[in-house]
């Protein structure tokens, strides 16, 4: 079936349901689900879009519509914004900033926003440091050879640039410039910038001291100043005369942002990463594998209600700062793989040949393509007890990794079982204790299904 066929009645029926484009303030995805901020949102009829032929299924969160469709979401992103007649991550409502309330979920949804796009390049940039660990471990690789050299400043890449692709991603989700909130990234690292930070070299800008902070790899510093600029730009664009707005709208808005960046936006958003990346660090050493266990426990809940996004910043910052991450890693990776082992208990107990098919082919998809929302959403959470023995597999399969301090070196995109690639470490046992938690995991979910699961049907 063509993907335009395959998305066509849901397109229809989405916008039909949510009450017509002229109800949607904006509209965007993540990686599997369909985002909708809306200006009523009493109309919607959350169980019919539950209906709906190729929806997983359907919350609100944080006042946001979530529409969960799996990894081809874009294909069905792109439909319905042809559908709708808008252009794909555009508002569509002008006054959207006002009509936005300032709370913990709006400033989440600010942040994911401009991560997610960034994902894929993440991905890329993670993976080809796996590439150089394993070359290094096999023998194929060594630091002398140019190639070592030239995949190593491209891993680094991904990751020293960050501040200027958020400037990209966050002036996108703002609703301001492009080139300018680049523009910003590319100071925060610029290489005097940098030299003056290393060398102790004070500097200043209209008498107003400058704070010396490495921004190389950073995250809230940018987010935080592109956030800020929208409105300085708005307000430049607003009072500029149209015959000079090209050139005082660009200046303004830098001259007013520089030291604004500099010196307060900057150094605050540096101390947020850095004491947010130290704070879980202590955490996790307080509390050990225990920590760990817990934090896989609850991760099917962080992800049904949508808060698995706040750890996302953390995950980064903490590849960034430290070159690993010992937590989430290993519960997304977990959890994941769980929820695929709870639907194939499923799938061997139940009688039923449509609860049977649905159940395997969501395993399938959850242990192998890293995709949940089947299995969680259309079989575990229906069901519920798949759903409990899932958590109590994250709790020992986590619980075994955190003993074994087992660490995440790359983000690998895909938590499935190829998600496991980004445990490849300096030492071989890092990935193989992975490997074993992942056993544990997958054993404990499955048995424990086949065992409190009574058979029923959807």
């Amino acid at each position: 079936m063509a993907k335009k066929e395959r998305f066509e009645e849901l397109s229809i029926r989405v916008l039909e349901l949510i009450g017509g484009k002229e109800n949607i303030s904006h509209f965007g995805h993540c990686m599997t689900r369909l985002r909708f901020s809306l200006k009523d949102t009493s109309i919607v009829d959350l169980k019919e879009i539950q209906k709906v032929n190729g929806v997983i299924g359907a919350q609100w969160s944080n006042d946001q519509l979530q529409i969960i469709i799996g990894q081809a979401v874009g294909d069905a992103y792109k439909l319905i914004c042809s559908k709708a007649d808008i252009a794909a991550e555009k508002a569509v409502d002008e006054n959207l900033d006002k009509a936005r309330k300032f709370s913990f979920g709006a400033i989440l949804d600010g942040i994911s926003g401009s991560l997610m796009p960034l994902i894929p390049a993440l991905i890329g940039a993670g993976m080809l440091k796996v590439i150089i660990i394993l070359g290094e471990l096999i023998g194929f690789l060594t630091p002398e050879m140019p190639t070592h050299a030239v995949l190593a400043f491209a891993a680094d890449a991904g990751f020293y640039f960050l501040p200027v692709f958020l400037g990209a991603t966050a002036a996108n989700k703002f609703k301001t410039n492009m080139g300018l909130g680049m523009l910003l990234g590319a100071i925060l690292i610029h290489p005097s910038m940098i030299a003056n930070v290393t060398n102790g070299v004070g500097m200043s800008i209209f008498g107003i001291p400058v704070y010396a902070a490495s921004y190389a790899s950073t995250i809230f510093p940018v987010i935080m100043a592109v956030f800020v600029m929208a409105y300085v730009e708005k307000f430049f664009r607003k009072i500029s005369p149209d015959s000079v707005k090209a050139i005082v709208v660009p200046l303004g808005t830098i001259l007013v942002m520089l030291p604004l960046t500099l010196c307060l936006i900057g150094p605050a958003g540096a101390f947020i990463g850095t004491y947010l990346a130290s704070g879980i660090m202590w955490l996790y050493h307080t509390t050990g594998f225990f920590g760990v266990a817990l934090l896989a426990a609850i991760y099917p809940l962080l992800v049904i209600t949508g808060m698995h996004g706040a750890l996302v910043p953390y995950m980064f910052q903490s590849f960034a700062s430290f070159a690993y991450e010992p937590i989430v890693c290993v519960a997304g990776v977990l959890s994941n793989i769980n929820q695929g082992a709870a639907s194939a208990a499923v799938a061997l107990k139940c009688k039923g040949k449509k609860t049977k098919s649905t159940a395997a082919s969501s395993a399938i998809t959850a242990v192998i393509g890293g995709v949940t929302e089947p299995a969680m959403f259309g079989i575990n959470l229906r069901l519920k007890k798949p759903l409990y023995a899932a958590m109590i597999g994250n709790f020992f399969g986590a619980a075994f990794a955190g003993l074994m301090k087992v660490y995440a070196y790359a983000f690998a995109g895909s938590a499935g079982i190829f998600g496991v690639a980004g445990f490849i470490g300096p030492t071989e046992m890092n990935v193989i204790y992975m490997g074993i938690s992942v056993l544990i995991g997958f054993v404990v979910t499955f048995i424990t299904t086949l065992f409190i699961y009574k058979g029923e049907e959807l």
